[in-house]
C-alpha cells in the first residue's frame, strides 16, 4: 500500500462542484484583485477567530511583514522569537531592518520557551513573536505576562495553526495582531498563495488594509510607502468554500492523530504530546528520534511519504550569518532539527492507511 505523505487532489476532488462554482462566480464578477469575494472572506475567517477584523493578503508573508510594519520598527530594534519553524517568521522582522532575536524551545511542545524569552528582553526589544508550531498553541498566559511586564507588543505567527485553541479560545486575537498563511498545505488551504492578518483594533486593520494596496487609503493617495499584498478574488472565494470545512477537518485531524498515538505508543518514538492549555489542529504529526533519516528511508522503501521540518535551524542558516549565532547555542531547536519527521497527516487519510503506516514503523529495526 502506498501512502503519500500529502494528497491535496483528494481534498479538490470532495470540493470540485462547489469550488468550480466559486470560481466561475468570481470570474463572472469581473473583481480579480479584491473585490466581495474577499471581503466576504475576510468577514467569514474573522468571525471564525472571534476577531472583529481580518485582511486577506496574497501570501501569510505578507501580512506578517505588514504586521511587524504596523510597530514601526527599525534599524537597532530587535524582535524576540523562535529559531525553529519556517524562515518567512523572521523574514517579516528583517524587511522592517530590524533584527530577530532568536532564544529556544520548550522540549515538548517545540514553541518558544516563555523562561528564555524573558531573559532576551534587552533595552532594544521592541516585540515577541512567538508561534504556533505545528498547529499547537504557544504558552499565550506567560508570554502575555512578559510582553505586559515589559510593555512590549505580542504578535502571533499562527501560519500553522487555523483553529488551534488556548485555554478553548482560538489563537490569532492573543496579541495585537496575528498573521495566517493559506499555502495550499495548509488546515486552510488557497489553491495558490494568500494569507491573512486578523487584529481587533480597527486603527491597525485601517493601516493594513491601506499598507497592502500600495499605502494608498485612498485612491492615488498614499499616506506612506506601501505594498502590492492584495489578495487574488479568486483565493478568496476558494477559501470561503473550505472555510465552511474546516472545523470539522480540524476534528478528522484530531482523530488521525490520536489513532497514530494509540498504535505507536509502543515505540521509541517521541510522539507529539498536548500541553494542558492546549487543543491542537495538528498542521503536522511530526515524530522525533535520532535515528530520523534512517526511518525516513525505510518508510519510502515502502511507499510511504514522510517530510523533514526543519532541517536547519534560522539561527544556522547562512542568510543569517551576520547575526553571530553558532552551533550549540540553542541545542533544544538543533536537536529537533535532526530528530523531527513528519508523517502523513491529512482528512482524507484511511484508519487503514494509518494503521499500515504504523505497521511499517513497527517493523523497523535499525533505531
Amino acid at each position: 500500500m502506498k501512502v503519500p505523505y500529502l494528497d491535496l487532489t483528494a481534498q479538490i476532488r470532495a470540493l470540485r462542484p462547489e469550488l468550480d462554482a466559486a470560481i466561475a462566480r468570481s470570474l463572472d464578477s469581473g473583481a480579480f484583485c479584491l473585490g466581495p469575494e474577499v471581503q466576504q472572506f475576510e468577514k467569514e475567517f474573522a468571525a471564525f477567530c472571534g476577531a472583529a477584523h481580518c485582511i486577506g493578503f496574497n501570501s501569510g508573508t505578507s501580512a506578517l511583514h505588514v504586521a511587524m510594519r504596523l510597530l514601526d520598527l527599525g534599524s537597532g530594534d530587535e524582535v524576540i522569537t523562535t529559531p525553529y519553524t519556517f524562515i518567512a517568521t523572521s523574514w517579516a522582522i528583517v524587511y522592517t531592518g530590524a533584527r530577530p532575536v532568536f532564544v529556544d524551545i520548550e522540549e515538548q511542545t517545540m514553541n518558544l520557551d516563555p523562561r528564555r524569552v524573558e531573559a532576551a528582553v534587552t533595552p532594544r526589544t521592541k516585540a515577541i513573536l512567538p508561534v504556533h508550531l505545528y498547529g499547537h498553541s504557544c504558552d499565550m498566559d506567560a508570554l502575555l505576562e512578559i510582553a505586559r511586564r515589559h510593555q512590549l507588543p505580542l504578535v502571533e505567527d499562527a501560519a500553522q495553526a487555523h483553529g488551534a485553541r488556548y485555554r478553548g479560545k482560538i489563537v490569532g486575537t492573543f496579541g495585537g495582531t496575528s498573521a495566517f498563511s493559506f499555502y495550499p498545505t495548509k488546515n486552510l488551504g488557497a489553491c495558490g498563495e494568500a494569507g491573512a492578518l486578523v487584529t481587533n483594533r480597527a486603527d491597525l486593520a485601517a493601516r493594513a488594509r491601506a499598507l497592502r494596496e500600495h499605502g494608498s487609503s485612498s485612491r492615488y493617495h498614499h499616506d506612506e510607502i506601501g505594498y502590492n499584498y492584495r489578495m487574488e478574488a479568486i483565493q478568496g472565494a476558494v477559501l470561503r468554500v473550505k472555510l465552511t470545512r474546516l472545523a470539522a477537518r480540524n476534528v478528522a485531524r484530531r482523530r488521525i492523530a490520536h489513532r497514530y498515538h494509540e498504535l505507536l505508543r509502543n515505540t521509541p518514538l517521541i510522539l507529539p504530546r498536548e500541553a494542558d492549555y492546549a487543543e491542537s489542529v495538528y498542521h503536522l504529526y511530526t515524530v522525533r528520534h535520532p535515528g530520523r533519516d534512517r526511518l525516513k528511508a525505510h518508510l519510502e522503501a515502502h511507499g510511504i511519504g514522510s517530510a523533514i521540518h526543519y532541517p536547519l535551524p534560522l539561527h544556522l542558516q547562512k542568510c543569517f550569518a551576520a547575526l553571530g549565532y553558532r552551533p550549540g547555542d540553542f541545542p533544544l531547536a538543533e536537536r529537533a532539527a535532526r530528530e523531527c519527521l513528519s508523517l502523513p497527516m491529512y482528512p482524507e487519510l484511511t484508519d487503514e492507511q494509518v494503521a499500515h503506516v504504523a505497521a511499517v514503523i513497527g517493523e523497523f529495526k535499525d533505531w
